[in-house]
């Protein structure tokens, strides 16, 4: 016997990688039923539509960016290579999370309640990294900051914008060089010294 909470994730994997190869609107359950050879009955019993299925993928990716987000983060002590471990990951996680940063920013998605829970509670996750990433480097008299509130909302917009030219361009887009080049901004400012 198939241990439910597993047969669960098989579902959420597997609808995933459906989901971010033909969108939201274009999967159908009969394709998520064929991809796993079974019939859409047996997927009903665990899922009441396509929508409850995309908002677990959804949640499932944000776990995952989530988990890789802290480790990063732990994985040095240095306020700077907090952030820039930080941006980095971030960065290349989204990228391997398509139905995630579908339903953050795709606004064809936006007739979803739970989608816009998930923006706003996006949104707060990440200012709250940030903030804590500039009070660390604030304790440690590394980082200069004077309003750890509106600096952490600069730079989630910073990050934000980077995002267009990494998911929608795809083309000869050197995505580290720009990261590297908001993180220098972010670190020695523009004003000569």
């Amino acid at each position: 016997m198939i241990n439910k909470e597993e047969f669960k994730r098989k579902i959420i994997v597997t609808a995933g990688t459906i989901f971010s190869r033909y969108g939201f609107r274009k999967t159908t359950m009969d394709e998520i039923a064929r991809a796993l050879k079974m019939g859409k009955s047996s997927i009903y019993y665990y899922y009441e539509s396509k929508e409850e299925i995309f908002e677990a993928v959804v949640l499932h990716e944000a776990d995952i960016l989530r988990n890789e987000l802290t480790k990063a983060i732990k994985s040095v002590e240095s306020p700077v290579d907090k952030m820039r471990n930080y941006v980095f990951v971030r960065m290349k996680t989204f990228e391997k999370l398509s139905n995630y940063y579908n339903a953050i920013f795709d606004k064809n998605l936006d007739h979803f309640e739970f989608v816009e829970k998930i923006r706003s509670r996006y949104d707060r996750e990440e200012l709250a990294i940030v903030r804590l990433i500039l009070y660390h480097g604030v304790r440690k008299k590394v980082f200069n900051v004077a309003n750890s509130e509106y600096t952490a909302l600069a730079i989630q917009t910073s990050l934000k914008g980077l995002e267009v030219p990494l998911f929608w361009q795809k083309k000869d887009v050197n995505i580290e060089d720009r990261m590297n080049a908001i993180l220098d901004v972010l670190f020695h400012g523009i004003l000569r010294k």
